[in-house]
C-alpha cells in the first residue's frame, strides 16, 4: 500500500507510517498536521480526469449534503472510484474544484483533509489488538481523553468484547468493522467507502448494510459510498448518483430512481426492466395509448417523454402478475382492474425456482421473452414451460422512455459484473 491510501485510511490530518522502521519512529517525529477542521457540504465542481486520451470522470458537479448517506454506483470504469480518489487526494483531477464546507482542498495532501478512507481491504495493523488499532490515529495525533473516544467508538461498533484480540483472530465482518472503527474516531467530515463489502459473504453483507446505516445514522457523519452492487446502495444510501462513461446518468432517492428510471442504462442497471419497443397513438391530460407490436397499453403522461412517439415501454419483473389463458384473472384472484395494461398471448419458456418468489421467462406474440417474478405464496400459482398466458401489470406501474436509446445499455455493464 502506498503511503498516500495509508495517510487517507488511518487519519485526516497525520500521516501514517508504513514500514517497521517508521512504526519504530513514529512516536519521536513531531505531528505534521495543520489542516483545518473542516465540515459541511462536499462540492465537486466541473471535476474532470484525464488519463492521456481516455476521459475517466467529465465535468462532474455534485453536492453532496453534510450528514447523509451518498452512493455512487456504477460497473467497472464508470468514473465511480477514480471519483473517490480524488476526493481522498489519491488522484489529482485534470479540471475543477473540490470544497468541503466551502474550503478548497483540490490540490490538499491526503493527509491534511478532513477525509478518511475504508477500503475493501481493511489493512489493519496485525500486530495491534482491535482496541490499539483503532486508537492508532489519536495517538499519533497525540489527542486527548483516547481511552474515552476509543470506548466510545467500540461501543458504537460494538467490538467491546474483542477490544483484546488481534485481526488475525476476527472474522471478515469483525475486521470491517474495527477498520470502520479506525476511520470515524478520528471524526473526519467525510468518510469514504471504497467497496467495503466486497470481500463478505452474501449473508454477512446484508447484514453489514444494516449496521453501516446505523452508524451513520448514529455519528452524522458524511458517508461517501462507492459500489456496483445496487442492493446495497438501495439498502443504505439517502441518494445516489448513477454512474456511466464518467457522467452521472441519473441523481436521486433509490425509490424514485427505481419507480421512475430517466434512462434505459438506469432502468436496466438499478434493478431489471423489460423494455418493449412501442409507438404512441393519443396523448391527453393523464395518460398516453402506446402501440406495442401486438397489443395497446396505457401509460401515464408524467412517464411519457415529452415530444417523443417512438418510445421503449417498461415494466418491472416484480409489477407483472400472471394468468392462464382462459381464465378471468391472475391464478386465484379476481379479473384484472381496468387499471391494468395487459398482453394476451405469452407462452412459458422458463420458470426457474428461487425460494421466496419464481422466475419466469415469457414469449411474446411478437418473440420477445419478458421477464416475470412472482411471489410464492402458497405455490398455487405456479407456472410450467409450455403454459399458454396472459401478462396483467398496473397503468401507474408502466413508463416510457425515448426509443433514440439503446435498450440494453447497462445490461451488458450488469453482466460483467455478475457473470
Amino acid at each position: 500500500m502506498t503511503d498516500a491510501v495509508t495517510e487517507s485510511m488511518a487519519e485526516p490530518t497525520a500521516r501514517v507510517a508504513t514500514s517497521p522502521a517508521e512504526q519504530q519512529t513514529a512516536a519521536r517525529r513531531p505531528d505534521r498536521a495543520g489542516s483545518p477542521e473542516a465540515s459541511g457540504d462536499l462540492e465537486l465542481v466541473s471535476l474532470t480526469k484525464r488519463f492521456g486520451p481516455f476521459t475517466a470522470v467529465e465535468s462532474l458537479d455534485l453536492t453532496i449534503p453534510q450528514g447523509s448517506f451518498f452512493a455512487l454506483l456504477g460497473p467497472s470504469g464508470c468514473g465511480k472510484t477514480t471519483t473517490l480518489r480524488m476526493v481522498a487526494g489519491l488522484e489529482q483531477p485534470t479540471v475543477g474544484q473540490i470544497r468541503i464546507g466551502g474550503e478548497d482542498i483540490t490540490y490538499a495532501k491526503p493527509y491534511r483533509r478532513p477525509v478518511n478512507t475504508v477500503f475493501q481491504s481493511y489493512a489493519l495493523f496485525p500486530h495491534l489488538s482491535v482496541w490499539e488499532n483503532v486508537a492508532f490515529g489519536l495517538k499519533r495525533r497525540r489527542a486527548e481523553g483516547v481511552d474515552r473516544q476509543v470506548g466510545e467508538v467500540l461501543e458504537l461498533t460494538e467490538l467491546q468484547a474483542l477490544a483484546k484480540r488481534k485481526p488475525g483472530q476476527l472474522s471478515g465482518g469483525q475486521q470491517q468493522r474495527v477498520a470502520l472503527a479506525r476511520a470515524i474516531v478520528n471524526k473526519p467530515a467525510v468518510l469514504l467507502l471504497d467497496e467495503p463489502l466486497g470481500a463478505l459473504d452474501l449473508k454477512l453483507r446484508r447484514q453489514m448494510q444494516v449496521e453501516l446505516k446505523r452508524i451513520q445514522t448514529e455519528v452524522g457523519l458524511t458517508f461517501v459510498h462507492v459500489t456496483h452492487d445496487q442492493e446495497e446502495a438501495m439498502t443504505m444510501a439517502d441518494t445516489i448518483a448513477v454512474m456511466n462513461a464518467g457522467r452521472i446518468e441519473q441523481l436521486g432517492a433509490p425509490a424514485e430512481l427505481y419507480e421512475n428510471p430517466a434512462t434505459t442504462f438506469a432502468a436496466n442497471f438499478l434493478g431489471q426492466s423489460n423494455l418493449i419497443r412501442a409507438t404512441v397513438r393519443q396523448r391527453d391530460a393523464d395518460h398516453a395509448a402506446v402501440a406495442l407490436p401486438a397489443g395497446t397499453v396505457r401509460v401515464p403522461a408524467g412517464r411519457l417523454p415529452a415530444g417523443v412517439d417512438e418510445v421503449w415501454v417498461g415494466v418491472r419483473p416484480e409489477k407483472i402478475s400472471l394468468y392462464r389463458e382462459g381464465e378471468t384473472g391472475p391464478a386465484g384472484s379476481v379479473a384484472p382492474a381496468a387499471g391494468l395494461n395487459r398482453i394476451d398471448g405469452g407462452i412459458v419458456t422458463d420458470a426457474s425456482f428461487m425460494g421466496v418468489s419464481t422466475q419466469y421467462l415469457v414469449r411474446t406474440p411478437w418473440g420477445q421473452e419478458l421477464t416475470v417474478f412472482e411471489q410464492n405464496r402458497d405455490g398455487s400459482g405456479i407456472h410450467a414451460p409450455g403454459d399458454r398466458v396472459s401478462l396483467a401489470f398496473g397503468t401507474g406501474h408502466t413508463f416510457a422512455l425515448d426509443a433514440g436509446q439503446d435498450a440494453e445499455a447497462g445490461i451488458e455493464a450488469d453482466s460483467e459484473l455478475t457473470g
